[in-house]
């Protein structure tokens, strides 16, 4: 899976963003199902590792003299062309021999390089400034190619780590003269050239890609070995010749067109040969398909499109009585309908309960109620003090006029006062007259 470092955020892993979800970052990697067992024999023990280069696009054995205790993941220095070059431990342990003998490597072969040291920092540093220049020597090289005009195509460009070397990986249908370009590419980059011819299939496994699976592509991630795939692969499986489906990223026809044919080849030879057409008294039937999962074999008459399916006894039968010149009335054909029962189709039923449009209708007719209530709620605040105003207005008005009618009534018995105060006698001599009896007998 992906590296511990690929979860979320900004990996400090292979920095892909966790996208490498089958082997991005590790791909060609075999898991050490060995690692966790004892050692009995220290003699024993295998003095070789096995390497990895680019992301695990190319691997290689070294030779560990010094017995050094490195892990997977280890970032070491290795013998190179005329230098050092520096790649990941990818296996370790009892496992390389396995792996030693599926690539046919003898363990004492002498011309193994050796592994020199643990990768210091100055050495990574070095790395990753000659591996910048890989992608401007991918453009340089095929703009140089097409000068020389080569009927090649550079794939990719390989810069060892100490900068001394770099490997170019072509793709050419024929052979092609390149010592005109190996100088050129030379005095171009000023590195020691090795050209390497590789197919359309192992560039897709160096590019690598998504396939139409949805998966990350086999050839680079576990598949190693590349079968020759033919259409007749196609065939045996009943699948339809359709270039654009039957293709991969490479433009080759897909490796996994392989992985089921040695069923279905197991599964056809139950079935009869020379049974592509047979007779009957309408005319002759064509052979459409085979079905290897029913034991069916498909026919079809010239005179209808309608397919027949046949059993593998039935054709057996047919197939004989032909060879005795009789030619059946009918195909019999077999009925395929399943003998499972259908199921009854539910009925409809609301997933809201028992709620229906009305009580909807009567839900938004009372919400638009409410919502008109609430509208004339403030007019009427409004309209009422208004009135309250006009209200108002009046009692002061009252106020006013009542004001008025009490200042005129005090200016009126003030008035009265002031006359009654300035002939105070006349109003007493009027007053004492009829009443004073003594004045009258004076």
């Amino acid at each position: 899976m992906s590296c511990t470092n690929c979860g979320t955020g900004k990996p400090n892993g292979c920095k892909s963003n966790g996208g490498c979800s089958t082997g991005g970052c590790n791909r060609m990697n075999a898991h050490d199902w060995l690692r966790n067992l004892p050692i009995a024999d220290m003699d024993s023990v295998c003095k070789v590792i096995e390497v990895s280069f680019s992301q695990g696009t190319r691997k290689d054995f070294f030779r560990n003299t010094s017995l050094q205790p490195f892990e997977k993941g280890d970032l070491i220095a290795v013998e190179g062309v005329s230098g050092f070059d520096v790649g990941e431990v990818s296996l370790t342990g009892e496992i390389v021999r396995l792996q030693m003998k599926k690539r046919n490597v003898k363990e004492d072969n002498p011309e193994m390089k050796k592994v020199l040291r643990r990768a210091s920092d100055r050495d990574v540093d070095i790395r990753n400034q000659n591996k910048a220049r890989e992608p401007e020597a991918v453009i340089r090289s095929r703009a140089i190619a097409r000068q020389l005009k080569l009927d090649m195509k550079i794939s990719q460009v390989e810069m060892q780590a100490d900068g001394r070397k770099a490997t170019f990986f072509y793709i050419a249908d024929g052979r092609v003269d390149f010592r005109e370009l190996i100088k050129v590419y030379a005095s171009e980059f000023r590195v020691k050239v090795e050209m390497r011819q590789i197919g359309a299939r192992q560039e897709a496994g160096k590019v690598g890609g998504i396939g139409s699976c949805g998966r990350e592509l086999c050839c680079s991630t576990w598949l190693t070995d590349f079968k020759s795939v033919n259409t007749a692969a196609a065939r045996y499986q009943n699948l339809s010749i359709n270039q654009t489906k039957l293709s991969g990223q490479c433009g080759r026809l897909k490796c996994c067109l392989n992985y089921e044919l040695d069923t279905y080849l197991d599964a056809l030879q139950h079935f009869p040969d020379n049974c592509d057409v047979i007779q009957v008294a309408k005319g002759n039937a064509f052979l459409i398909k085979k079905d290897i999962f029913k034991n069916l074999m498909w026919y079809t008459l010239p005179d209808s499109n309608k397919q027949y399916p046949l059993s593998i006894e039935r054709v057996n039968k047919i197939k004989a009585l032909n060879q005795q010149g009789i030619k059946p009335e009918e195909l019999e054909p077999v009925d395929v309908t399943s003998s499972k029962p259908k199921e009854a189709e539910p009925e409809f039923v609301e997933l809201v309960g028992q709620i229906s449009l009305r009580t909807l209708e009567k839900a938004d007719k009372k919400k638009k109620q409410q919502q008109q209530q609430r509208n004339q709620r403030p007019q009427q605040k409004n309209q009422g003090g208004q009135q309250q105003g006009g209200g108002q207005q009046g009692n002061q008005q009252r106020r006013q006029q009542g004001y008025q009618q009490k200042g005129q009534q005090q200016k009126g018995g003030q008035q009265q006062r002031n006359q009654q105060q300035v002939n105070p006698n006349k109003n007493e001599g009027n007053q004492q007259r009829p009443g004073n009896p003594n004045q009258g007998k004076k």
